[in-house]
């Protein structure tokens, strides 16, 4: 049996539906935004510096903190809650989201959970869903009709999903061909190509050599999906065929 305050997954399929809301209306209204431990991927770092107008460094400075993954040896950026504020998100006000245009993919997701499982005889991936329901939540007491694949639509969660994705075959590889800790140069560059994007533009022309893969020339100074693209390309040729 399950404790009690255990959240609960339940399988779903793509165009299964099922009902959910989240509004100010409902009485849990901003409680799932405390006391997480909320890792950002780099394409959530970039959208909330840019919907913020901040750099790297002012970012990790003001709402986040970054430590080295135990088991991936890669840089792991996470959300700061801070104690004295009741752990509350950083973000979070009466109203709800103050960042809401540019929340991170986990929140976007959020009743969902997303799981990829590789197929060892092709290497071919599937995409599994599942339903959270936790017990503080009251949004699935909302008459809102939803399939997995319209949540997915309406929340913008394409991009997300897909940075996601990409990140998470880096992560694959890093574990299969290079286990363990990094370097700390290794650590420096992958913070650099996955995070701090400004360092990457000015240091791209001094980058060590990948072993004669051809990434083609850095991006426009302004374009910083790109540059997290061209950076992420980068790092796992820089880690894993340099």
């Amino acid at each position: 049996m399950q404790p009690p305050d255990c959240p609960e997954m339940t399988a779903i399929a793509l165009d299964e539906p099922f009902e959910f809301g989240c509004h100010p209306g409902v009485p849990c209204f901003n409680h799932c935004c405390r006391d997480l431990n909320q890792a950002l991927t780099p394409h959530d770092v970039l959208q909330l510096r840019r919907h913020l107008g901040l750099s790297w460094a002012s970012f990790v400075r003001d709402f986040a903190d970054v430590h080295m993954g135990p088991s991936t040896g890669l840089p792991v950026v996470s959300l700061r809650f801070h104690a004295q504020a009741g752990r509350l998100c950083p973000f979070v006000t009466s109203r709800g989201c103050r960042v809401y245009a540019a929340r991170p993919t986990s929140c976007r997701l959020y009743p969902l959970a997303r799981a990829l499982q590789r197929n060892r005889a092709d290497g071919r991936l599937t995409v599994h869903y599942a339903l959270l329901r936790e017990p503080h939540c009251r949004g699935f007491e909302q008459p809102q009709r939803q399939t997995v694949r319209r949540w997915l639509a309406d929340q913008q969660l394409a991009a997300g999903l897909a940075a996601n994705d990409e990140l998470m075959q880096l992560i694959v590889l890093k574990n299969q061909r290079r286990p363990g800790a990094l370097a700390p140069r290794q650590r420096q560059w992958a913070l650099m190509a996955l995070y701090d994007l400004d360092t990457l533009k000015t240091s791209a022309g001094t980058l060590p050599a990948m072993g004669g893969s051809d990434l083609g020339p850095p991006p426009d100074h302004r374009d910083d999906p790109a540059w997290l693209n061209w950076g992420l390309a980068w790092i796992q040729r820089a880690l894993l065929d340099g």
